[in-house]
């Protein structure tokens, strides 16, 4: 059992920066990847951003390259997401997901191949 539990969501205005965390309780960190997803109002979950259980390898979605980074560290069994120049279409809940089962050197997107969620936070970007 995975516990994740996200912070650092709030409102900020178009263009600027916001740091998430999320913080796992239970299992030892280096054993998953890590993802996360963001659902605006009204659609689906969609992929944002993935970090392979090393740290070593990262994934993002088209429209978050060179703004988001996903970084870990593994002594504070934390994931980060660091978001710049945001804008107002990225407002959204903003979820962290562990991925424990999947093939070593596989990185998951979907988020059906994720194992454990957190509840979820808040992001809103103001025009």
């Amino acid at each position: 059992q995975v516990q994740l539990a996200e912070s650092g969501g709030g409102l900020v205005q178009a263009g600027g920066s916001l740091r998430l965390a999320c913080a796992a309780i239970g299992r030892i960190f280096n054993n998953y990847n890590m993802g996360w997803f963001r659902q605006a109002p009204g659609k689906e979950r969609e992929f944002a951003a993935a970090i392979s259980r090393s740290g070593g390898t990262t994934f993002y979605a088209d429209s978050m390259k060179g703004r988001f980074t996903i970084s870990r560290d593994g002594a504070k069994n934390t994931v980060y997401l660091q978001m710049n120049s945001l804008k107002p279409e990225d407002t959204a809940v903003y979820y962290c997901a562990a991925d424990l089962f999947s093939p070593l050197k596989e990185v998951p997107r979907s988020s059906r191949e994720y194992d454990y969620w957190g509840q979820g936070t808040q992001v809103t970007v103001s025009s």
